[in-house]
């Protein structure tokens, strides 16, 4: 099965996310309650900073402020409607090389890869499963949770992009969140044109393939490297020395749960022999199986520690593992060496105490 995946993981000492992407949030705000100002200030932003386009704040910041604008204005599903009006001009260089690609599936490749120029602590990347095309988008870092508005507001914003782009009738097979079904599920499937499946280990946007290779344009390859020399100019670009256990960790939340992670299947992503990449990771001071066992415990601790917990089986999927009978021996195992909080099995659920 071929696979191309273009992959964003790194996390800078304080992920950040461009100023100007606010602006949209902050206009909505304005619309509907008299209180942006304060909301702004209550989390340490001023509104002259989104008039700068290299200003950059907080990821956390942005991600707590887009919950409570939810709340403050009374819409659940603000983000998500949100979504719905996004223009290619509202991502800059990245929204017109997308608008330029010849085909969808090298839309979302050029998506992927530069999705750095507009925030940090993000995966995001392309693989093939079952004969579709997905593209997928997770935020890394678990500390920034809730996070259901951006969440929705980025694969409502993308479907949009691929109507005024590509097809205005334009429908996905299938989309996926990680967060819990809210009560107005309705609406985000009306919005997205698709149906949805809630507590995903990431969230995707599940395309025809045939689609998605569609060609549509012709592409002008000299704007294409005019718009690539300014994003370039936009993304902290990786020293050719890169960590390679930040592209594995990338690799592995995008992977976990929908096709195997091995040596041989990462290494051919990363364009590395299996025995190259096993020398780079030992010379880093970790191993494929250290960083499948952290993503998942990261995700156990995760998921088993929300009140409206999923199931042990659709954890288990989740996580990778065959059934709730090996996820259970793996949660004892940590449990024993200190790694995760004791776990309590209650009505073949799993509980922290």
């Amino acid at each position: 099965m071929a696979v191309a995946s273009h992959l964003i993981s790194r996390m800078p000492a304080v992920a950040s996310i461009r100023a100007s992407v606010l602006i949209p949030l902050v206009q909505q705000i304005d619309k509907r309650s008299g209180k942006t100002d304060l909301l702004l200030a209550s989390h340490g932003i001023l509104r002259s900073q989104l008039e700068d386009p290299y200003a950059v704040l907080p990821m956390a910041r942005y991600v707590a402020l887009f919950e409570d604008a939810a709340t403050i204005t009374g819409e659940p599903a603000l983000g998500a409607r949100m979504g719905t009006g996004f223009k290619p001009a509202d991502i800059g260089p990245i929204g017109m090389l997308f608008a330029l690609s010849p085909t969808i599936r090298s839309a979302f490749e050029r998506l992927s890869k530069y999705v750095n120029a507009v925030q940090g602590a993000t995966s995001s990347g392309v693989f093939e499963e079952n004969g579709d095309f997905v593209w997928s988008y997770r935020i890394v870092d678990p500390s920034m949770w809730p996070r259901r508005q951006d969440s929705e507001f980025t694969i409502a914003a993308s479907c949009q992009l691929v109507r005024s782009c590509f097809r205005r009738g334009w429908r996905p097979i299938e989309i996926q969140l990680e967060h819990h079904a809210p009560r107005d599920a309705g609406v985000l499937e009306r919005i997205c044109g698709a149906p949805i499946l809630f507590g995903q280990s990431g969230n995707r946007i599940v395309m025809n393939k045939a689609e998605a290779d569609r060609v549509h344009r012709a592409e002008d390859k000299s704007l294409v490297e005019i718009l690539e020399r300014h994003i370039g100019d936009l993304v902290n670009e990786p020293a050719a020395g890169d960590i390679v256990t930040e592209k594995v960790q990338a690799l592995i939340s995008i992977y976990l749960g929908r096709k195997p992670v091995t040596v041989a299947t990462l290494a051919a992503e990363l364009k590395m022999s299996p025995r190259s990449l096993q020398r780079r990771l030992s010379e880093e001071g970790v191993s494929l199986r250290d960083l499948v066992r952290q993503h998942r415990q990261t995700l156990a601790a995760h998921y088993l520690g929300d009140r409206h917990a999923a199931p042990m089986s659709e954890i288990a999927r989740v996580l990778g593992y065959a059934d709730n009978t090996v996820l259970w021996r793996a949660l004892r195992s940590w449990e024993k060496k200190g790694e995760l909080p004791t776990f309590d099995r209650l009505n073949g659920d799993v509980k922290i105490r």
